[in-house]
């Protein structure tokens, strides 16, 4: 007697995956395990291209989560490799001054 009524006929669309955006995750998770300079580039350029096509109107495919998923790890690869070669570079000059101090 107390029938809820559902609708019958759900029409539901799912969309595939952004193949750019699983890109962008796996080059992401790259940058992390070896590849840091190269994957971080692949990782931000596809995900800003599958954030693109993720966020039109009608979206073409899912996967935007991964897309900034993918930024945002090529982004915190890139941040790291400019502290380490700024590292690396006060190394450097600091030696040079130690050696050239004892002179």
């Amino acid at each position: 007697m107390n029938q809820q009524n559902y609708p019958q006929n759900m029409n539901y669309t799912v969309l595939p995956t952004s193949t750019l955006a699983i890109v962008s995750l796996v080059a992401g998770i790259l940058g992390f395990m070896g590849l840091p300079i190269i994957a971080s580039i692949v990782a931000i350029l596809t995900g800003y291209a599958a954030r693109k096509e993720t966020r039109s109107v009608p979206p073409k495919a899912m996967g935007d989560g991964m897309a900034t998923a993918g930024i945002i790890m090529g982004l915190i690869q890139i941040g790291l490799a400019v502290i380490a070669i700024c590292c690396f570079i006060a190394y450097f000059v600091f030696v040079i001054g130690l050696v050239s101090r004892g002179k």
